[in-house]
């Protein structure tokens, strides 16, 4: 498994050359259909914008399309892809064993797919699995939260969408961390499938089964800016510590406000961008850009401290 810095990848992308708007256009390369979860989630809109803009400026149509976690809707795109003769897929995969299907589909009908943002779990189909760094990316969100918590605490953790391995590996790379503490006292543990108003609905009901909780630590900014709700309404957020992850703009936001402590940045726009010059780079030459099919893109921790570099959505200057 490839592991890329941030550095690293920007440095390799910035040698690919790019044609100008005008010239994709007149190139007409064929159709690049991308593939995303849910774009009301601005992590997601940001993904599918980047891979969009990526495709057009090296001469693709290309579409964006959404399965909303649906492996059926999912299944229908993959379908639809394959008529309409794409070139390539670039597919946030809507389940990590449901999706292995529809990637060996597109596959037998000769058409190549890059994943990214979430794996699958069998490995040599997809031509490359480009996500982020989630055990890294939780290691130093909970060293942070730890930080400014302290070592006795009665806290909750929101846990994200079973079905995506996404939620485990950041709960794991969580508790590997705090379980060092013997007097941190998990409360409670939710699923809100990354989802803020679960995130909000489940906060409450958690604050009238434990009236005293000291810090929230969720696996990702949607659920986290949830429990804030939920907390500012019972008069309750004053010296709670809550910890997200993604690198939201609502998220940096909310740090500025102080409400939340710190997010981990994923770098989804730079392995959207990435999943499509590769993507380009196969089907102009056969053969694969990067050898390894599993890649890692290192996560970046904002808090109150350089939130003043996060520049444009999910990104953060030196």
């Amino acid at each position: 498994m490839l592991t890329l810095t941030r550095r690293t990848i920007i440095a390799a992308i910035a040698t690919v050359p790019l044609l100008a708007a005008g010239q994709a256009f007149a190139q007409d390369k064929g159709l690049m259909s991308i593939i995303v979860n849910d774009p009301a989630n601005p992590y997601w809109f940001t993904e599918g914008e980047v891979a969009k803009a990526t495709a057009i400026e090296l001469g693709y149509e290309a579409s964006v399309s959404a399965h909303k976690g649906d492996t059926n809707v999912e299944s229908n795109l993959i379908d639809a892809a394959i008529t309409n003769g794409a070139k390539a897929i670039i597919l946030d995969p809507a389940n990590a064993d449901g999706s292995i299907g529809v990637v060996k589909k597109a596959t037998a009908a000769g058409i190549p797919v890059f994943l990214v943002n979430a794996e699958i779990n069998e490995s040599g189909i997809a031509k490359a699995q480009l996500v982020s760094n989630n055990a890294q990316g939780a290691a130093i969100g909970a060293v942070k939260w730890v930080e400014l918590v302290g070592e006795d605490a009665d806290y909750v953790e929101f846990f994200g969408n079973p079905s995506d391995n996404n939620a485990a590996t950041r709960s794991n790379g969580y508790n590997t961390v705090l379980s060092q503490y013997p007097d941190l006292t998990k409360s409670a543990q939710e699923v809100g499938n990354w989802d803020r108003t679960q995130g909000y609905n489940k906060m409450q009901s958690i604050i009238q089964a434990h009236p005293v909780i000291n810090a929230v630590i969720s696996g990702n900014d949607e659920m986290a800016l949830g429990a804030i709700a939920a907390l500012k309404e019972a008069q309750k957020l004053d010296g709670v510590v809550v910890g997200g992850f993604d690198g939201s703009p609502d998220s940096v936001e909310a740090i500025k406000a102080g409400e939340l402590a710190y997010t981990v940045l994923q770098p989804v726009a730079i392995f959207s961008r990435e999943a499509v010059v590769q993507a380009d780079h196969f089907i102009t030459t056969g053969t694969l850009m990067v050898e390894q099919e599993k890649q890692l893109f290192d996560c970046l921790l904002i808090t109150p401290d350089n939130v003043a570099n996060y520049t444009a959505p999910f990104t953060l200057s030196e």
